[in-house]
């Protein structure tokens, strides 16, 4: 393969990185759209589809402290922790704690409520675009405590209205109301009514994609090697050789600092892995949302080849062998709320990327001309993947992103 030109060249075909592409095709910009993979198949594909506008209070929050307790047995469905891992990013953690001390937690708060907003927007235009309305479900999602979650509900519903984001507190009568065809297990509920979902967050990815190169864009399958800057911007380096570009977007998820560690940053991030399985439906019982249980740490939600059960924090190496234990623990709660049957397929795995302050980094690099970073969404990137790519393309177009982008900045790292 002999060099080609192009204006940019986006690495990553997840949701941050084909919502970047698309976007600046919108703008006019010849695009170059390169993953190892096809799009959506990898992080992308195996969150729990929510287009979430309440996900604005980081994990790291101050009941973080109260939690940890809990956390020390190593037995929690909510998080399992390797010990060696943890020894060799004691840093991180570190770091990672810092952040949960509440005057670290408002400003974070604002700048997530920014970006997840101007997100949604766009996603609610996209999907319509790509053809995929039927995708979208406006149902909101339900968080449900089957013991007395009254107090966490209201400081909950308080936290959000503070936003202006609407939600609606629910006795055990009401949720049944809401999801006739759980078993009545939870006594407190809360709503997130301006929530959306959709069946199968893997293939809006694609459905974006395709809309991408429908406007021109072009997506190339292939390994990348090295980046490399020279007279004209950078040259993507592949094993059959090279394209050239004038920007650089790195969008690769969890994989973003192998490929930019040759460049000389060290990237602090975490990989907070999770897993899910998927089962086939009564259709008789179904669910008609998401609903994240709160005591049992785990999500379950209806998607187009069943109901999903998604696990909690697993904290480890990026690529360690698999454990399902806490997806284990998580299948036969999920069984005491609603009816369902055999297992479609293998459980799923995939590493959330996260940064200590749990923002992402969008925006340029600081010691390179046209290298562009957008990557870090934790566990909400399939939720912010829209804005991120919109504001990467504005930055590159030289205009200012809809949205304040001041915290997302990756100097505040590098």
């Amino acid at each position: 393969m002999t060099d080609q030109a192009t204006d940019v060249v986006v690495l990553g075909a997840g949701i941050v990185g084909v919502s970047t592409a698309y976007a600046l095709r919108e703008r006019g910009l010849s695009v170059m759209l390169i993953d190892r993979k096809p799009p959506g198949e990898e992080t992308s594909y195996g969150n729990a589809g929510i287009l979430s506008s309440g996900s604005i209070l980081p994990l790291n929050k101050p009941s973080l402290f109260s939690a940890l307790p809990s956390y020390l047995t190593n037995q929690s469905a909510a998080l399992r922790w390797n010990p060696a891992w943890t020894v060799r990013n004691l840093d991180w953690v570190l770091r990672f704690l810092a952040n949960a001390v509440p005057s670290r937690v408002q400003p974070r708060a604002v700048a997530l409520h920014g970006l997840i907003g101007a997100s949604l927007a766009l996603h609610r235009d996209w999907i319509v675009r790509a053809g995929e309305p039927q995708r979208i479900r406006e149902t909101g999602w339900l968080k449900a405590w089957r013991g007395d979650g009254a107090a966490a509900a209201k400081a909950e519903q308080a936290w959000l209205a503070a936003f202006g984001i609407k939600s609606e507190l629910l006795d055990r009568q009401a949720i049944s109301a809401l999801e006739p065809n759980i078993l009545p297990v939870y006594k407190t509920g809360l709503l997130h009514s301006q929530t959306a979902s959709v069946d199968s967050p893997g293939n809006v990815v694609k459905a974006y994609a395709k809309m991408f190169e429908a406007a021109g864009g072009v997506m190339r399958q292939a390994p990348v090697k090295a980046l490399a800057p020279d007279s004209a911007g950078w040259r993507v380096i592949f094993q059959d050789g090279a394209t050239r570009a004038r920007h650089v977007v790195v969008a690769l998820g969890p994989w973003s600092p192998d490929i930019l560690r040759p460049l000389g940053y060290r990237v602090p991030m975490a990989f907070e892995r999770g897993y899910h399985r998927e089962f086939r439906p009564d259709p008789a019982r179904q669910l008609l949302r998401p609903i994240n249980d709160a005591d049992g740490a785990f999500l379950m939600t209806p998607m187009e080849q069943g109901i999903r059960i998604t696990s909690g924090v697993e904290l480890t190496d990026r690529d360690a062998p698999s454990s399902t234990a806490q997806l284990d623990k998580m299948v036969p709660l999920a069984r005491s709320v609603v009816e369902f049957g055999d297992a479609v397929g293998e459980p799923w795995r995939g590493a959330r990327p996260t940064l200590p302050d749990s923002l992402p980094m969008i925006g340029p690099a600081p010691r390179h001309s046209g290298l562009w970073l957008a990557f870090g969404n934790q566990h909400i990137g399939f939720t912010t993947g829209p804005a991120t790519g919109a504001a990467i393309a504005a930055m590159i177009a030289g205009e200012a992103p809809s949205f304040d982008v001041t915290a997302f900045a990756p100097s505040r790292y590098l």
